[in-house]
C-alpha cells in the first residue's frame, strides 16, 4: 500500500524510478507531440539541408555552356519552396513541442503539489520553506526551459546534423570521411562536456535552494530579525548563500568557455574543404558538387555550435527533475486508507499504552485513558510535556510510534483520513489565516456553506462585530498568514471556522491566549454550549477553563502521571498543585 495521506482521484502513473525515466514518462503521456515535433524536424530539416543540394545544381547549370534562364528559374523556385515548406515544418514542430513544455511544467507542478500535500506533518517540518518553493517555481520551470527549447534544439541539432551527411553521401560516398570523423569526436567531445557540466549543474540548482531558503526564512521572521538588529548579519548570510551559487554560475561558465566541439568543427571543416577541392581536381567531383558539399558542412556549424547551449538546458533540466523527483519519492509514515472506515464520529476517544517520539526521541510514554462523547477533556503540565501532540495522535497528524488510539473504538489507523479528520477540529494559539476574504477563511473546509451560517458562526466567536467595522465587510481580504489583524481577530475567525464545521471532535490549543477577559467569557459561554455535542480537548493556562472541564489529565515529561476532577486533582497530586500554583 502507497505510504501516503492525500491521493488525486485517476492520479497518471509515471515511472519514478529515476529522472531521465520519470522526464520520459511525462513526455510519452502525450504521444502525439513528440511525434509531430520528431516528424516536422525531420520534414524541416531534410529541405533545409536540400537547399545546398540546389544551390550546387545552380552551379553546375551556370557553368554548362548554352543552360537555359528556366532551368534556373525552376531551381531558384525550388529554394524557395523548400524555405518555405521548411519553415512552415519547422513552425508546426515548435508549436507541438512548446505545447509538450507547457504540460510538462504544468504536469510536473500538479505532481509534485499533490506529493507535497501527501507528505505527514513529521516531513513537512523537517523542510525549509523556501527551498520547497524554489522546486515548485524554479525547478519546476526549469522542466519547461528543459523541453523548449532544450528539447526542441537537440532535436533540431540532432537531424541537422544527420539530414546534411545522408545528402552528402548522395554527391560521392568519398565525401563522408571527413564528416564521419567530424560526428565521432563530436559524441566524445559533448559526452566530456556533459558528464564536468552535470555536477555543476546539481550543485548550482542546490545552492539556489539553500540562498531561496535562507531569503525566505529572513522575510517570513523579518520581525524577528529587525526587533534583534539581526538585519546586517542576516544580509551577511545571504551574500555568502548568493556568493555560492554565483561560484557556481561562474565554474559553469568557465566549462563552456572549454568546449572543444566548435574547435574540432572548424577544423573539420577546412578539412572537408580541402578534401572536395582534392577530388574536383582530380575530376572525380563537379564544381557545383563542391559548392553543396561546402554548404552542407556549413550546415553542421549550427547544430555544434547549439550543443553548448541546449546540453547546458538539458543538463539543467535533469538537475531540477532529481531534486522535484527527491522530494515526491520521500516516503511518509502516514497512509490514506481509502477504503477505511467512513461513519459520523460519535466522540469516544481511547488512548491505551501509546508512546510517541520524533526522530528517535520519546515524547510520549505508554498513555491510557478515555475520552467519553460529550466529554470535555482538559490537559495540563509544563511546556514540552506532550500536550499537544498527543491531541496531533487523534486524526493522525503524527502516528503512535507503540499502542492504539481508537475513535468509537476503531484504530485511527483503520479510518478513512478524509472522513477522520473531517470531523475532528483544532484550533490553535498560531493560528493560519489564508490570503483570502474572511468569509472563505471562515467557511474553509465547508464549500456549501451559506452567507447566514457564515454570519451565524462569526457571531458565537465573537467576530462578527470587528468584521461589520471593516468596509468590504466579510469580503475583505487578510493579508497573508492574516497579518493584517490582530492576533485576537486571528483567534476569533480560527474559532469561527471550527463551530462552522461542527466537529464530532474538537481541540482548543491554547485558542483565547490573544483575547481579552471580557471577549473570552463570551467566547467560552458559546464553547461550553457547542462542547456539551461534542468531545472536547483543551489545552490552556486559564484556571476559568481548566475549572469546567470534566475531566483534567497531568502530563509530565511525557507521562500521563494523573487524571480526574479539579478538585481531585487539588487534594491528591502534587504535580497538578504545582502547575496549579504556577498558574495562580
Amino acid at each position: 500500500m502507497s505510504k501516503r495521506e492525500f491521493r488525486l482521484e485517476n492520479e497518471y502513473r509515471y515511472n519514478r524510478s529515476g529522472a531521465l525515466r520519470w522526464i520520459i514518462a511525462h513526455l510519452v503521456r502525450y504521444p502525439l507531440f513528440p511525434l509531430v515535433t520528431l516528424a516536422a524536424f525531420v520534414v524541416s530539416s531534410y529541405l533545409r539541408s536540400y537547399i545546398q543540394m540546389y544551390i550546387g545544381q545552380a552551379f553546375d547549370l551556370i557553368t554548362t555552356p548554352g543552360w537555359a534562364a528556366s532551368a534556373l528559374l525552376a531551381l531558384a523556385l525550388s529554394v524557395l519552396g523548400a524555405s518555405l515548406g521548411g519553415g512552415l515544418a519547422g513552425l508546426l514542430g515548435d508549436y507541438a513541442n512548446e505545447f509538450l513544455a507547457q504540460r510538462m511544467e504544468r504536469d510536473g507542478r500538479d505532481e509534485l503539489y499533490a506529493s507535497l500535500l501527501g507528505k505527514s506533518q513529521t516531513f513537512h517540518g523537517r523542510q525549509r520553506i523556501g527551498d520547497i518553493m524554489a522546486r515548485a517555481t524554479n525547478d519546476v520551470r526549469m522542466l519547461n526551459a528543459m523541453v523548449s527549447p532544450g528539447l526542441r534544439m537537440i532535436m533540431d541539432s540532432g537531424l541537422s546534423l544527420v539530414m546534411p551527411v545522408l545528402l552528402i553521401s548522395r554527391l560521392d560516398v568519398r565525401l563522408l570521411l571527413v564528416p564521419g570523423i567530424f560526428i565521432v569526436l563530436l559524441v566524445i567531445t559533448v559526452y566530456q562536456h556533459t558528464r564536468r557540466l552535470q555536477p555543476v549543474s546539481i550543485a548550482m540548482r542546490e545552492a539556489f535552494g539553500v540562498m531561496n531558503a535562507g531569503l525566505a526564512e529572513a522575510i517570513t521572521g523579518v520581525e524577528v530579525v529587525k526587533g534583534n538588529a539581526q538585519e546586517a548579519s542576516e544580509g551577511a548570510k545571504f551574500a555568502r548563500n548568493a556568493g555560492l551559487f554565483r561560484d557556481h554560475f561562474v565554474k559553469q561558465g568557465a566549462i563552456q568557455a572549454r568546449y572543444w566541439p566548435m574547435l574540432v568543427y572548424t577544423v573539420c571543416r577546412a578539412a572537408g574543404f580541402l578534401h572536395a577541392l582534392l577530388l574536383w581536381r582530380a575530376g572525380e567531383l563537379t564544381l557545383g558538387q563542391v559548392v553543396a558539399f561546402v554548404g552542407l558542412m556549413g550546415a553542421l556549424q549550427f547544430p555544434t555550435a547549439m550543443s553548448v547551449f541546449t546540453f547546458n538546458l538539458v543538463s539543467l533540466g535533469v538537475a531540477s527533475a532529481g531534486r522535484i523527483l527527491a522530494l515526491i519519492n520521500t516516503e511518509t509514515e502516514l497512509d490514506e486508507n481509502p477504503r477505511g472506515v467512513t461513519q459520523p464520529i460519535r466522540g469516544e476517544v481511547r488512548f491505551e499504552h501509546v508512546s510517541f517520539g520524533y526522530d528517535g526521541q520519546p515524547v510520549l510514554k505508554d498513555i491510557s485513558f478515555v475520552a467519553q462523547p460529550g466529554e470535555t477533556i482538559a490537559i495540563v503540565g509544563q511546556t514540552g510535556s506532550g500536550k499537544t501532540t498527543l491531541t496531533r495522535l487523534i486524526n493522525r497528524i503524527f502516528d503512535a510510534s507503540s499502542g492504539r488510539v481508537l475513535v468509537d473504538g476503531v484504530d485511527v489507523r483503520e479510518w478513512s483520513m478524509e472522513s477522520l479528520r473531517s470531523q475532528v477540529s483544532f484550533i490553535e494559539q498560531d493560528v493560519f489565516l489564508f490570503s483570502r476574504t474572511l468569509r472563505e477563511n471562515i467557511a474553509f473546509g465547508v464549500a456549501e456553506a451559506t452567507q447566514e451560517q457564515i454570519k451565524r458562526a462569526a457571531e458565537e466567536a465573537q467576530a462578527a462585530e470587528f468584521i461589520a467595522s471593516f468596509p468590504q465587510g466579510y469580503d475583505t481580504v487578510v493579508g497573508e498568514r492574516g497579518v493584517t489583524l490582530s492576533g485576537g481577530q486571528r483567534q476569533r475567525i480560527a474559532i469561527a471556522r471550527a463551530f462552522l464545521t461542527d466537529p464530532r471532535i474538537l481541540v482548543l490549543d491554547d485558542s483565547t491566549s490573544a483575547i481579552d477577559s471580557a471577549t473570552e467569557d463570551q467566547i467560552q459561554r458559546a464553547m461550553r454550549r457547542i462542547s456539551r455535542e461534542r468531545t472536547t480537548f483543551i489545552i490552556t493556562h486559564r484556571l476559568s477553563q481548566i475549572r469546567w472541564a470534566d475531566r483534567i489529565l497531568v502530563l509530565k515529561r511525557g507521562e500521563l502521571v494523573d487524571q480526574g476532577t479539579h478538585e481531585e486533582l487539588l487534594a491528591r497530586c502534587e504535580d497538578y498543585q504545582r502547575v496549579f500554583a504556577r498558574y495562580d
